[in-house]
């Protein structure tokens, strides 16, 4: 399931949190905020697609994310590689170095972080 992207700015804000009151939430978003029943709708939405729960005390409801962000996220990628890529990763990352404005320096950043990756996973796989 997907969210909109008023459900992922939300989310980020929940993420970020962790654990929230709507008026904290609101307090989170740059001015303009959104209405307190904007808010709210986005919020049953997002509890109808098990993003988020809640937890209540009182009157008052303490929402929690359900789904981690980097779980969301790698979905979404994961996805993009399918259907825009041919299900290759190598073709992905070849775009992706190639096609956008990263610099030389974050080139060879995403180089060193992706040795390391690959290096721990294979330990993970084999270890000695």
């Amino acid at each position: 399931m997907q969210l909109s992207n008023s459900e992922e700015q939300l989310m980020e804000h929940l993420w970020k949190l962790e654990k929230a009151f709507m008026k904290d939430l609101l307090e989170a978003y740059p001015e303009p905020k959104p209405a307190t029943t904007t808010v709210a709708t986005l919020l049953k939405r997002m509890i109808d697609k098990k993003f988020v729960a809640y937890q209540e005390f009182g009157n008052s409801r303490e929402y929690y994310p359900l789904v981690k962000k980097t779980d969301y996220f790698s979905k979404h990628v994961n996805g993009l590689i399918k259907n825009f890529f041919n299900d290759s990763a190598s073709q992905f990352a070849s775009f992706f170095t190639t096609s956008t404005n990263l610099s030389e320096k974050e080139l060879e950043a995403l180089k060193k972080s992706s040795m390391s990756n690959f290096k721990k996973r294979k330990n993970d796989r084999f270890p000695n």
